[in-house]
């Protein structure tokens, strides 16, 4: 079970909300509201915010502008992971990612069962890393934003975290997870003895 490790400081990471939405203006986006609320409460900036039709290249067209900016760390997206026809959000993400990180999606639909019930099928939220950039689509509900910020994303973007978080993904700068910083402890202890 993850814990908050207390001897490790809190870094603050830059984050972009994108709401992917054809009916939505930011009068009526109350999940990119809840999302920015949650990770300013947490510590982190909100960098930028838009909203796009649901769109592949229009999707695309943002996160792909937004990867490049040294001020973004990690992306949330909201909105375009159902089954309909204009859902079209992982469509548009998964072939920008380097590595998918099948877990959170995974984890993300346990987390909902609870609430919805087996309509957690029928989402299709997705994550991954592009460069040194993390994104994460949810569903366009204030409820699913919720649960995922509240469940997965808070811990897993706070470098205090332990065993593991994503900080050390994006910030090279930041520690690395408990095992693999103790192993790469231990490489240089012994490299320093040869």
């Amino acid at each position: 079970m993850a814990h908050v490790h207390a001897d490790t400081p809190f870094t603050s990471l830059g984050l972009a909300v994108l709401t992917v939405s054809d009916t939505r203006g930011f009068d009526e986006d109350g999940s990119g509201d809840l999302l920015g609320e949650r990770l300013t409460e947490a510590g982190h900036t909100l960098v930028e915010r838009r909203i796009v039709p649901d769109d592949v290249y229009r999707i695309r067209a943002v996160v792909s502008a937004w990867v490049v900016r040294e001020d973004i760390q990690v992306i949330l997206v909201n909105g375009g992971t159902g089954f309909t026809a204009r859902d079209t959000t992982p469509e548009a993400l998964t072939p920008l990612f380097d590595k998918a990180v099948d877990g959170y999606g995974e984890l993300f639909r346990q987390l909902s069962l609870a609430t919805i019930g087996t309509s957690t099928i029928q989402s299709r939220a997705v994550a991954g890393l592009i460069d040194r950039t993390l994104v994460f689509a949810m569903p366009g509900s204030p409820k699913a934003c919720a649960t995922a910020w509240d469940g997965i994303l808070a811990a897993q973007l706070d470098a205090r975290t332990r065993p593991c978080n994503f900080v050390a993904m994006v910030l090279p700068e930041a520690r690395r997870c408990a095992s693999r910083q103790a192993s790469a402890d231990e490489d240089m202890a012994q490299g320093a003895e040869a």
